[in-house]
């Protein structure tokens, strides 16, 4: 048996998607920065590695300030796999962009990795990508944006 419960790790697995959802919307990235322990390790495989809570907020903010990466705004999960043993969430996260116009739904999905470390928080994320699937969505959108401006 793992350290925490199933019960624990949902709550704050809930916690994080809440937390995205509302910096998706308000563009305060500080609610989701949070559900991070103050010495985290985030890496992002096109950014790099960050080390503490505030440098992940530091990044996290000036780079979803930045069009186009401002128009992501909806992080669905399509699904979740949780490890009960290492407190380990493995999950595949949709990267959506507003509507540009259309009605047209424009997202690219990544692997997300959270690891657990109780009190609600998360003491590390890694992110990875397929450069080959989200950058044809973002040069579509940007074609729809264009023509429905």
């Amino acid at each position: 048996m793992g350290t925490w419960t199933r019960q624990e790790l949902q709550e704050a697995h809930d916690a994080y998607l809440a937390a995205a959802q509302e910096a998706g919307r308000t563009h305060d990235w500080g609610v989701w920065a949070d559900r991070f322990t103050p010495d985290a390790t985030y890496i992002e495989h096109h950014y790099g590695t960050f080390e503490g809570r505030q440098a992940i907020l530091e990044w996290i903010s000036n780079t979803m300030s930045e069009w186009p990466n401002s128009e992501m705004t909806i992080f669905p999960h399509n699904w979740c796999v949780c490890d009960e043993e290492t407190g380990r969430w493995i999950c595949e996260i949709e990267n959506r962009f507003e509507d540009p116009g259309d009605g047209q739904i424009y997202e690219a999905s990544n692997i997300t990795i959270l690891t657990y470390a109780g009190d609600g928080r998360f003491s590390s994320e890694e992110d990875v990508y397929n450069p080959a699937t989200f950058g044809p969505v973002v040069k579509a959108w940007v074609e729809a944006k264009r023509a429905h401006s």
